[in-house]
């Protein structure tokens, strides 16, 4: 299947890449052989626009889709049967590396991404994908009345502007209470060079879209006090391979203000209204 996006859509193209990528190695930190498929299944010039040398990159990638599948199975014992809406959820392969044979899956994208998502992952009775932003709220009644919700925000949230973050937290609180909310920040530096037009592939010139919200001391402070949010804590990546995802990087997330530095999982407990 041809596909062609650009812009923050065409990230989607570029994580799959990466996990993909991974999980081809022998020594893959990820189990993920349906992404491995998606990279074949897809005519997109993969290497030529994100390049091969995707070792750390991929690890990293890996391992943060790893924090998000303990995240849905942590859900899946304590609400057999739940329901996790995944925001943005692109090519990710979430479901297939943790379904328990109930969970029901709600995946929200763009119309042009849900499009091909739809083409290559199609739906079934438990899993469902509603085209459109994860800022327009319709997207909460295709929820439905599960016996629980979870929400997840892989390689999302940064791509908005603060203020829409904010309120995203603020709208679901309202109508998911007490739900969990999951989902992965920039750190202040990484957004910078994002919207300076600075993060790129050297090999290939493929440069990332800016990042208008990013994660930092006062920006964490300012999310714990919302009336929305009931709690707010932060998922750390499993160790990986190699010194620096096996030493250096889980050594800097324990690290106050050190820690600010890198890319970041949180959970945050939606209040109970």
């Amino acid at each position: 299947m041809r596909v062609d996006l650009d812009g923050v859509p065409e990230t989607m193209l570029l994580t799959l890449w990466l996990r993909a990528s991974e999980a081809r190695r022998p020594d893959a930190v990820i189990d993920d052989p349906r992404a491995v498929e998606l990279v074949e299944a897809i005519d997109f010039p993969f290497a030529a626009r994100f390049g091969t040398d995707t070792g750390v990159s991929g690890q990293w990638q890996a391992l943060r889709s790893r924090v998000f599948d303990a995240a849905v199975r942590r859900f899946q014992a304590g609400c057999p049967g739940g329901t996790v809406v995944a925001l943005g959820d692109g090519l990710e392969t979430t479901f297939w590396r943790t379904d328990d044979g109930r969970q029901r899956w709600l995946s929200v994208d763009l119309p042009e991404t849900a499009e091909v998502r739809r083409a290559l992952l199609g739906e079934d009775e438990r899993r469902r994908v509603w085209a459109g932003s994860a800022l327009d709220d319709d997207w909460m009644d295709a929820v439905g009345n599960p016996p629980g919700v979870l929400l997840l925000a892989q390689g999302l949230l940064m791509y908005l502007q603060p203020d829409d973050v904010r309120g995203l937290f603020d709208r679901a609180a309202a109508r998911f209470p007490a739900a969990g909310f999951v989902f992965d920040t920039a750190p202040l530096w990484f957004a910078e060079l994002s919207r300076r037009g600075l993060l790129r592939v050297p090999q290939t010139g493929y440069v990332a879209p800016p990042m208008p919200w990013a994660m930092d001391p006062l920006e964490r402070w300012r999310l714990g006090r919302r009336a929305s949010i009931a709690h707010l804590r932060e998922l750390h990546l499993p160790a990986g391979r190699g010194v620096a995802l096996g030493a250096v990087y889980p050594l800097l997330e324990r690290v106050p203000l050190l820690g600010d530095v890198t890319m970041r999982v949180f959970e945050a407990r939606l209040a109970a209204g």
